[in-house]
């Protein structure tokens, strides 16, 4: 469980127990004019309680075992008094074993963000109904970051969470917002649960893991043989890439871990460097000027 391997990471605490999540939310409106901007304010802390008060999991957290997100909601048109379209970029990390470093699990931007909220109303998730986009969309976010980072302490450990995210997804196939259905695009909320509960993506899960523990988590005692063992996780990924290019999670993995990975790789050895170039060119060709950098020495 999460918890056992996460007190690897820090000092026997006070026994008060906290929610899972740290989370920072920031709602802006820069292209809105002539509105009461009031209710955005007190959007912002609506979704930081929600996120932050509610129980998420049955494991016991303590305060310094939350994770570590943000939440940053751009309103790019107000359709109504209570009614708002714009994008969610959800960021999540967590901690390296025996550093100060935190690595990032997500940082993913969402476009499809429309909701209704009524000022001081109450968010409220019951996981067996559809009864607002709002809650929705932050409930699955939360559902994938816990998957996450419970995958990348145990391999296939956040499994409970993504069929959760998944079942967010189910009862949103009636909702009139975009996002949820698989005919909109490959790269909504409902391909991103596909993605990491269909069994072709069980090497990048099987990466992410190793990434984590094997790697990132051993640098601190042998750099070296923790630095071929993240280059034999990214190898993984060239299996699902080949079965299908270019899908929404791998893109996710990549949008979080490519600046990281490119720091890793450049102390490398020129062997070693040109392998994991090779490589990330062929799997995530979107980033292929960032991992010139591994070989130019260029790392900013």
């Amino acid at each position: 469980m999460r918890y056992l391997l996460l007190v690897l990471f820090v000092f026997i605490g006070s026994f008060s127990y906290a929610q899972e999540f740290q989370c920072s939310v920031n709602v802006v409106s820069p292209g809105i004019q002539g509105t009461n901007k009031r209710v955005f304010e007190t959007l912002q802390k609506a979704i930081t309680e929600f996120m932050n008060n509610q129980t998420w999991t049955t494991d016991i957290y303590q305060a310094e075992e939350r994770i570590i997100c943000n939440i940053h909601i751009n309103i790019r048109e107000v359709i109504s008094n209570d009614e708002f379209k714009g994008s969610i970029q959800v960021q999540a990390s967590r901690p390296v074993f025996n550093s100060s470093y935190n690595t990032v699990l997500i940082n993913h931007k969402d476009e499809d963000m429309h909701f209704r909220y009524v000022e001081y109303e109450p968010l409220i998730f019951n996981p067996n109904t559809f009864d607002s986009n709002l809650v929705a969309v932050l409930s699955y976010y939360a559902y994938m970051i816990l998957g996450l980072d419970y995958d990348s302490f145990e391999l296939n450990g956040g499994t409970p969470y993504f069929q959760k995210a998944e079942n967010i997804v189910s009862r949103a196939q009636q909702a009139s917002q975009s996002g949820w259905k698989s005919f909109e695009n490959r790269r909504n909320r409902y391909w991103m649960t596909e993605n990491v509960l269909n069994n072709y993506h069980k090497p990048l899960r099987q990466c992410f893991y190793e990434y984590h523990m094997k790697g990132l988590d051993r640098m601190s005692d042998k750099i070296e043989d923790a630095r071929a063992d993240v280059l034999k996780a990214l190898e993984m990924l060239r299996k699902v890439h080949r079965q299908e290019p270019g899908t929404i999670m791998m893109q996710v993995f990549f949008n979080a871990k490519a600046d990281e990975i490119v720091n890793i790789f450049s102390e490398s050895f020129s062997m070693e460097k040109g392998r994991v170039v090779s490589l990330l060119k062929e799997i995530d060709p979107a980033n292929a000027k960032k991992y010139e950098k591994i070989t130019s020495g260029e790392t900013r």
